[in-house]
């Protein structure tokens, strides 16, 4: 798949890689949704996470912008055009003025539409690589405000690491590293996209996210689960391994992990299921 922007970019991927940026998948270790906007988002509290699962971005000198999608979920990933990557480009080079353009290819093996952040992820870590390549001329909150205006989790994921979330999720406050924990992620393999989850919310504010995320909650779990049954077996089924200490879904799903403080255990998932073994970042 491929798709450039302007001038033609013949063989522009040919040339020696210029730089090389990974994008770890996001989860949300917890997600309270407080109260529906005006504009269409919803007021919420999340706990961001990233784990070393991800896709990689690479980029190469070129005439003009473009962009190449592999990998096992490119197929799935949409049309080119409306790749997070190439919006991320045209908006960085809009606020800094940079002459240079490069060619990407993207590497997918995050999910779409999964609940992990995959085109927020890739809209990162296009904005850090971009930022590497001309000399860091944007600071991380300016990153940050580019990121916002692609998407509400796009700036948690510029910084790719902890961080508790509030407004629409892009109010962003660091909260320090995680303790060491491995990562079962499992999805179903059906897509939930986000807007019929939240328009499936029933409107309840339970209650704000406290300091213990472990004991905090997914208010989306019960409308994905409406949308998509089978994520309740999914949870179910994470909450019969071993070693288990959380089990919730992450973003709007329909992705399910599971946390393990030891070793994650050898697993015979059901039949077409898409199962990941990982650990926080």
């Amino acid at each position: 798949m491929r798709a450039s922007d302007g001038a033609a970019v013949s063989d522009g991927l040919m040339g020696a890689i210029a730089g090389v940026e990974h994008a770890p998948a996001k989860i949300n270790l917890a997600l309270h949704v407080r109260r529906r906007r005006e504009d269409g988002y919803h007021d919420l509290e999340t706990l961001f996470a990233f784990t070393r699962f991800g896709d990689r971005l690479n980029a190469t000198e070129a005439d003009d912008w473009a962009l190449e999608v592999e990998g096992p979920t490119a197929d799935a990933a949409g049309p080119l055009g409306e790749n997070l990557v190439l919006w991320a480009a045209h908006r960085f080079a809009q606020r800094t003025g940079i002459r240079e353009r490069y060619a990407f290819r993207l590497e997918k093996h995050i999910p779409v539409a999964a609940g992990l952040g995959g085109g927020s992820a890739d809209a990162g870590a296009a904005l850090r690589l971009l930022n590497r390549l001309t000399g860091h001329p944007l600071g991380d909150t300016d990153l940050e405000q580019i990121g916002a205006s692609l998407g509400a989790d796009v700036p948690a994921c510029v910084r790719s690491r902890p961080a508790l979330g509030t407004g629409a999720g892009e109010a962003l406050v660091d909260v320090g590293a995680l303790p060491p924990m491995g990562v079962l992620l499992v999805n179903p393999r059906v897509a939930v996209p986000t807007g019929p989850v939240f328009r499936a919310w029933d409107g309840t504010d339970r209650g704000p996210l406290g300091h213990d995320w472990r004991v905090a909650r997914n208010d989306l779990e019960a409308p994905a689960i409406s949308l998509q049954p089978v994520i309740a077996d999914v949870l179910a089924w994470l909450g019969t391994l071993p070693g288990a200490s959380l089990v919730r879904m992450s973003g709007s799903g329909a992705t399910c992990f599971a946390l393990f403080e030891g070793a994650i255990p050898a697993v015979e998932p059901p039949d077409g299921w898409w199962v990941q073994p990982t650990a926080l970042l």
